[in-house]
C-alpha cells in the first residue's frame, strides 16, 4: 500500500479507469467524491455514476455533494495528502485546493493550453484535429490553467468518434498514474507553465450545437461535427418537423448537384443525404420518439417517405 492518502474526484467511465489504476498501484484511496445519481434514459431511471459503482464494489467511501463549493468538508474530512481528479464535472474550490500536502492533480485529455474546459475530446474531434494529448496537471483556481507535469501524445483517426477517442485515451491516462505520479510525489517533475497565448476553450456542448446544418456545413465539417457528438449527446437534423439523430455515419467526398440536406435514397445499408461537396452516409439513426435502428430497418418503415425531402 502506498502511504500517500488520496481522495479521488471523478464521475465517468473514463474516471473509473483512472481510479482503478490508483487502486491497482497501491495508493490508499480514502474516499471518492462524485456527482449525485441522475435519471437516465426515457424512463428516467435513477443511475449511479460509474465511479460510484466502482468505489462501492471496492469498499471505498463515496460522497456526492450537489454543490461542492458549499460542501467542501465532503472531501476535507478525509484528510487527503493528495487529491487526484479526472472528469469530475464541478470546479474544485480553493479551500480544498490548498489543503493537501501534495496538492491537487487532474488528468486532462487535451494538448493544453488547447481545449481548456469540459468537452476537450468532443471539441478535438469536431474541429477535425489529428493529434491530441493526455496531461497530468496541477489544479489551479482558473479552469485547467495549472502547471503541466507530464504529457502523453495520441493520434485521432480521420473517422474516429468522440466515444472511440475516449476509449483510446484511457490507457495513456492510466499510464500517467503509473509512470508520472510517482515522479511527481518524489519531487522530480517541476512542471511547465502553460502559454496563455495558446489558450483555446472547450466548453460543454450546448443544446444548439447538437443540431447540424446541411445548408451551412460542407461535408467535412458536417462529418466532423457529427462524429464529435457520437455517442453522447448525438447530433441531429430536422426533417418534416421531426428530429433525426445520427448514431453511425460515413461520408463520400465528391461533386454534388442536389440541394444540401436532400435525402437521396438508401444504398449499401446507408441513408444517403446530400451535402456541399459530398454525401453523408447514415448507417444508424434515431427518429424522434423511436429507438435506434439501422438504415435498412428505417428504409422499410418511415425512411422511404423521406426520399427527396430536405433536412432543415
Amino acid at each position: 500500500m502506498n502511504a500517500c492518502r488520496v481522495v479521488f474526484f471523478g464521475t465517468t467511465d473514463f474516471s473509473a479507469a483512472v481510479l482503478d489504476t490508483l487502486v491497482t498501484e497501491g495508493y490508499e484511496i480514502a474516499a471518492v467524491v462524485t456527482q449525485p445519481d441522475k435519471p437516465v434514459g426515457r424512463k428516467h431511471v435513477l443511475t449511479a455514476p460509474e465511479v460510484k459503482t466502482y468505489a462501492l464494489e471496492h469498499g471505498i467511501p463515496v460522497v456526492q455533494p450537489v454543490k461542492l463549493s458549499k460542501e467542501p468538508e465532503a472531501a476535507l474530512s478525509f484528510q487527503p495528502d493528495l487529491i487526484v481528479s479526472c472528469a469530475y464535472g464541478q470546479l474544485i474550490p480553493v479551500s480544498i485546493l490548498e489543503a493537501p500536502k501534495y496538492g491537487c492533480l487532474n488528468i486532462h485529455p487535451s494538448s493544453l493550453p488547447k481545449y481548456r474546459g469540459g468537452a476537450p475530446i468532443q471539441r478535438a474531434v469536431m474541429n477535425g484535429d489529428t493529434e491530441t494529448e493526455v496531461c497530468l496537471m496541477e489544479i489551479a483556481a482558473g479552469m485547467d490553467s495549472g502547471k503541466v507535469y507530464a504529457r502523453i501524445p495520441a493520434s485521432i483517426g480521420p473517422d474516429e468518434t468522440s466515444s472511440e477517442l475516449f476509449e483510446q485515451l484511457k490507457e495513456p491516462a492510466c499510464e500517467l498514474i503509473r509512470s508520472a505520479l510517482p515522479k511527481y510525489l518524489a519531487g522530480e517533475l517541476p512542471g511547465e507553465e502553460q502559454d496563455e497565448a495558446g489558450v483555446v476553450l472547450a466548453p460543454n456542448i450546448s443544446r444548439e450545437e447538437e443540431q447540424v446544418s446541411f445548408q451551412n456545413e460542407p461535408i467535412t465539417a458536417l462529418y466532423n461535427h457529427l462524429r464529435g457528438l457520437i455517442d453522447v449527446p448525438l447530433g441531429y437534423g430536422i426533417i418534416d418537423g421531426k428530429r433525426v439523430k445520427f448514431a453511425r455515419i460515413g461520408k463520400e467526398e465528391k461533386a454534388q448537384t442536389a440541394a444540401p440536406g436532400t435525402v437521396l435514397g438508401f444504398e449499401d445499408h446507408a441513408m444517403r443525404i446530400a451535402a456541399e461537396g459530398g454525401v453523408l452516409l447514415v448507417y444508424e439513426l434515431q427518429m424522434e420518439g423511436k429507438s435506434r435502428m439501422d438504415a435498412d430497418a428505417f428504409r422499410n418503415g418511415a425512411g422511404r417517405q423521406l426520399v427527396g425531402k430536405v433536412f432543415d
